[in-house]
């Protein structure tokens, strides 16, 4: 079974913001693979399914991002999941915009989400998949440039890398990590 966690904060005042691109990619998979996201539990909301052959959790903590090792610890430890079947998505200022990374597993960088993960999980070898959110302006506030929501001329972009995101999450699943990082780690 494999766990997929995509971070962001609950709540409407964060719906669609660029901080909540993890959240937007669960639901997006949960669609595309016919999973309600309808339980609650383990501090997240959540939906089991297939993607594949494989059975799945989609998972949105609903911790906060800053937290999100609380929600993702529990549903670890419960479910006796290794960590190489954990699959967290998540936001990336550090990349560029729109593109999707993979990486099989690494340090949190700047990312409180991962940092809170890896530190409640004493590990970091689980794969991660990143969107580009873009940059803030030289003089903007990280927090309120990561709560802001995308602009309709970035929609398109961003609309696309979610799409791409999903597919290689199914990849990932279905096939292996390095067929999916060969297939989506593309500079645009």
């Amino acid at each position: 079974m494999y766990v997929v966690v995509g971070l962001g904060n609950p709540g409407k005042d964060y719906t669609d913001t660029r901080h909540n691109i993890g959240f937007n990619v669960i639901e997006s998979l949960a669609s595309r693979n016919n999973i309600k996201l309808n339980r609650l539990k383990f501090k997240s909301v959540y939906g089991e399914g297939n993607i594949g052959g494989e059975k799945v959790l989609l998972v949105k903590p609903q911790t906060y991002m800053n937290n999100s090792g609380i929600a993702v610890g529990e549903i670890i430890r419960f479910y006796k999941i290794p960590i190489e079947k954990l699959i967290v998505i998540v936001d990336d200022i550090d990349i560029e915009f729109s593109s999707v990374r993979i990486k099989a597993k690494g340090s949190a960088g700047s990312h409180n989400g991962l940092k809170s993960i890896i530190y409640h999980l004493k590990d970091d070898k689980f794969p991660r998949v990143k969107i580009g959110i873009g940059k803030k302006h030289p003089n903007e506030d990280l927090a309120k440039f990561v709560l802001s929501r995308f602009s309709k001329e970035e929609r398109p972009d961003i609309d696309d890398s979610m799409l791409n995101a999903s597919e290689a999450i199914e990849t990932l699943i279905n096939s292996d990590i390095n067929k999916a990082m060969n297939e989506y780690n593309k500079s645009k």
